[in-house]
């Protein structure tokens, strides 16, 4: 799996969702609106970031800063309106939100006119259709699963460049594009909020070097692009503001420069001196960094604390720690407030009692386990009484970063006072994922973290806990805890084919408790990540969707 240390989104091998592979490095702090009054028009933003992205092209990208920049320059069918309290799901090349038929395997969407190309020609459906085909080839990799998952055929296409269309993808006229789909997915039009669901005209595709020369719908369009060096954006004369719901063109570039080191990023935009006063970061601030940057009064104001839809947790393996007492020792033994020290602290996240995270469609609160995240020793040695006193020796995976093996000596630490002995397994980072979802590789307990790829359960739960997914994919197992209970299961089944959102939620939640019943795993926290800009930078919106700053009405004040 590829790694980044920042939430670099990998594709797991199964139905709905995946993982981003998050390194340790911490993350966190308190959000800054940057800013009050009408936005200031005209100027240049610099964005710093410690390395180029992987993918601009939309139907590759796959790490949340690709897909913060993407929404510069391309536009989807649905978007995220995040102005309010929580973010709305919204037409955006689209009118509205799609309309499900046939059980919702069938879904339409309908475009508005007048959405108009870097070049003045018109936004349609036909270019729409092309750019969902563009995933299928195999020129064109490195983008999320879904539309080869789901679209009637896509398991055969090989995309359009042989002059082969995809049937399953119909454009009755130039305003309206209905996908089939081979089951039923009440959240498809979620889906369609990622980059991948955006235009493409045929005509201006570079297929493997599209990444540098993307065709812009959106208010900033490519002016000069060096790979690894410098990215240049300059306004797209022909967007216009009356078509849009989610976007502002507010500065008149901009600069996005790469191959800093991250600290030395953190320290240019705390003095806050010449263009760091225009800047901004796409990556989180370094671990070392966080705890003094996240508790400086005087970088309130433009310190973004993001919380990410996320969790950090720690998975019991069910099938080697079979007694339900034991896992419920563990439940209670754990001293959360040891374990997010390791990661940096308060700034990295609140506490977990859940595997849904606020924020996600599903979540709800409750906590089966223990009211002090110091944990209720008590409460542990009596369980482990009850299981008959039992002195298991046991293995912990965890990556060999320094991060992660002060967590792993929080944990040996907390199980060694109810009688487990614990046995550290420091794996590699760079091979971390790969290593502990080959089922050949299993431990006793083993620290996992997630990320939804958009607010809703449906990309977590299903994926770490369908008993059923173990051995369908051998080499990519999810299932850290290899629960494989058939509530949990039966459940999810039920879930999937639920068209109304809130049965659907409400089955998540039983889910979730369901999972925490059986102590198959230990949610630790929460995950924010945390970003600065400079004095100047206004209009910055935490996107809880990719949790990244988002630049959509972003500004520099004058």
């Amino acid at each position: 799996m590829t790694r980044s240390t920042r939430r670099s989104r990998t594709v797991a091998l199964t139905a709905t969702a995946v993982v981003i592979a998050l390194g340790a490095t911490a993350c966190g702090g308190s959000s800054g609106a940057g800013g009050s009054g009408a936005p200031g028009k005209g100027g240049t933003l610099t964005v710093l970031d410690k390395a180029d992205f992987d993918h601009l092209d939309p139907q590759r990208v796959y790490t949340t800063e690709g897909s913060s920049m993407d929404e510069e320059i391309v536009r989807t069918l649905t978007g995220w309106d995040e102005t309010g309290s929580t973010p709305k799901l919204v037409g955006d090349l689209a009118t509205d939100t799609g309309t499900p038929s046939k059980g919702a395997t069938v879904w339409t969407f309908h475009l508005r006119h007048g959405v108009k190309y870097q070049d003045g020609a018109e936004v349609t459906a036909p270019d729409i259709k092309y750019g969902v085909e563009r995933f299928f080839s195999s020129d064109i990799n490195g983008g999320p699963p879904y539309a080869g998952q789901w679209l009637v055929g896509g398991s055969d296409y090989k995309g359009p460049y042989q002059g082969k269309e995809l049937d399953s993808i119909g454009t009755p006229d130039k305003y309206t594009i209905v996908f089939h789909l081979n089951q039923p997915v009440a959240d498809f039009n979620e889906t369609t909020a990622m980059p991948g669901w955006a235009a493409v005209p045929k005509a201006h595709d570079t297929g493997s070097t599209y990444d540098t020369h993307v065709w812009s719908d959106g208010p900033y369009m490519i002016k000069s692009y060096t790979k690894n060096k410098e990215l240049v954006l300059t306004r797209n004369k022909n967007w216009s503001q009356a078509t849009d719901p989610i976007r502002q063109q507010n500065v008149d570039e901009m600069d996005v420069r790469f191959g800093q080191d991250e600290s030395a990023i953190d320290q240019q935009i705390k003095a806050d001196a010449g263009t760091a006063q225009t800047s901004i970061q796409q990556w989180p601030i370094a671990g070392s960094d966080l705890a003094s940057l996240a508790n400086d009064p005087s970088l309130k104001s433009r310190y973004y604390k993001i919380p990410a839809p996320g969790i950090n947790y720690l998975a019991i393996n069910t099938t080697r720690v079979k007694d339900l007492k034991v896992r419920q020792a563990i439940e209670y033994a754990i001293d959360k407030t040891t374990v997010r020290g390791a990661f940096g602290g308060s700034a990295y996240g609140d506490y977990a009692t859940s595997m849904l995270s606020p924020g996600i469609g599903g979540y709800q609160k409750f906590n089966l386990y223990s009211a002090n995240p110091a944990g209720n020793l008590a409460k542990a040695k009596a369980l482990m009484k009850q299981a008959g006193n039992p002195k298991p020796a046991m293995s912990i995976a965890v990556e060999n970063t320094p991060t992660q093996e002060h967590f792993a000596d929080a944990v040996k630490t907390a199980l060694e006072r109810i009688g487990i002995h614990v046995n550290i397994s420091p794996i590699d980072a760079a091979n971390y994922f790969s290593t502990v979802d080959n089922t050949k590789n299993q431990y006793d307990l083993t620290w996992g973290d997630w990320i939804a790829d958009w607010p809703n359960a449906s990309t977590v739960l299903p994926t770490l806990f369908d008993g059923r997914l173990i051995k369908k994919n051998p080499q990519a197992n999810q299932d850290l805890s290899y629960l494989n209970d058939p509530k949990v299961n039966a459940l999810i089944d039920k879930a999937a084919t639920m068209t109304d959102v809130k049965q659907r939620n409400a089955a998540y939640g039983r889910m979730d408790q369901q999972i925490l019943k059986d102590a198959a795993v230990v949610p630790l926290t929460y995950m924010n990540f945390s970003d600065m800009s400079g004095s100047k930078v206004g209009g910055v919106i935490p996107d809880t969707i990719l949790a990244e700053p988002s630049l959509v009405h972003v500004y520099v004040k004058h």
